[in-house]
C-alpha cells in the first residue's frame, strides 16, 4: 500500500474511533486541548500560510466530534493558540503543550486529542515529519506511548 493510502486510511480510522467516543468528549479540557493540538499541527513547520489556516478552520467547523462545541468558540481558541505559535514558536509551543496537557487526566480524552492531531495532520494527505514530531511530543505531554498511534 502506498504511503499516501496508509496516511488516508490512518486518518480515516482515527476519525471513526473519534466518532465512536463523541458523547464522551464534551469537557472544556478536551475542547481546549484539541484546539491547541490543531494549532500545533498547523504550525508544525514553524509557519502557517493562509490556505493552511483556512483548511484547518474548515476541518474544525465540519468535524462531527467537535460539533459538541460552538464553532465560533473553537475557531477563537484555535486562532489564539496559532497566534502564540506564530509570534514565537518555541515559547508558544510551551503554552500550547500546557493546553494539551489539560486532557491528561482522562485517558479517553487524551487519546482523542492525539487522534485529532493525526486527522488534522493527515487531512492534506501528507502527514509530514514536522507534524508527526509535534503529535509525538503531545503524546509525551499526555503520558501516552507514541507507538500506540504509529508515531
Amino acid at each position: 500500500m502506498a504511503l499516501w493510502d496508509r496516511i488516508k486510511e490512518s486518518a480515516s480510522q482515527m476519525q471513526t474511533q473519534l466518532l465512536a467516543k463523541k458523547n464522551d468528549l464534551k469537557s472544556g479540557a478536551f475542547r481546549d486541548a484539541s484546539m491547541a493540538m490543531c494549532a500545533l499541527v498547523a504550525a508544525a513547520d514553524g509557519t502557517v500560510d493562509p490556505s493552511e489556516r483556512q483548511r484547518v478552520a474548515q476541518l474544525i467547523a465540519t468535524n462531527e466530534v467537535l460539533q459538541n462545541f460552538p464553532a465560533d468558540d473553537l475557531r477563537r481558541r484555535f486562532e489564539e493558540n496559532l497566534d502564540k505559535l506564530t509570534t514565537d514558536f518555541a515559547f508558544g509551543k510551551v503554552s500550547v503543550l500546557q493546553e494539551i496537557a489539560k486532557a491528561k487526566k482522562k485517558p479517553a480524552e487524551a487519546r482523542a486529542v492525539v487522534q485529532i492531531g493525526i486527522v488534522i495532520g493527515g487531512a492534506d494527505g501528507d502527514f509530514d515529519k514536522d507534524e508527526r514530531a509535534v503529535v509525538r511530543e503531545a503524546c509525551y505531554t499526555l503520558d501516552l506511548p507514541p507507538h500506540e498511534f504509529d508515531l
